[in-house]
């Protein structure tokens, strides 16, 4: 299945909302997002029916092997990119704002090439 930004949106949310509180269920993911409860449980079926999240008997969800990995990169590339805009003098509202955007249509090559200057501008901070 190819994976649209909206999708890695949600695997995204629910990463972090497992970081943040342990376990995250469908209505977890509708407050964080702003969506209805329904729109989540649609896009839910459909990550779980393409093998991305597991649902269990609770309703509490967990990301499998290959929405844990879509997630994580998302989840990386975002906060590496926000940091590094915060670092050129960007407003940390604006920062996130932007990153969310960029996150998902930014290259590998580009995004490697932000993330070593990132890493160089911290490392040379003083």
């Amino acid at each position: 299945m190819e994976m649209h930004e909206s999708g890695e949106n949600y695997l995204e949310t629910i990463l972090m909302l497992k970081e943040r509180m342990g376990q995250v269920r469908s209505i977890d993911i509708a407050n964080e997002m702003g969506f209805t409860k329904p729109s989540i449980s649609v896009a839910m079926k459909k990550l779980r029916e393409n093998g991305y999240i597991e649902v269990d008997e609770e309703g509490y969800i967990t990301l499998k092997d290959d929405g844990y990995e879509i997630a994580t990169r998302i989840y990386e590339r975002h906060k590496t990119v926000a940091q590094l805009l915060m670092l050129l003098g960007v407003k940390e509202e604006t920062a996130l704002d932007d990153a969310c955007r960029m996150e998902h249509d930014i290259s590998e090559e580009s995004y490697q090439s932000l993330k070593k200057h990132y890493e160089f501008l911290v490392k040379n901070q003083a």
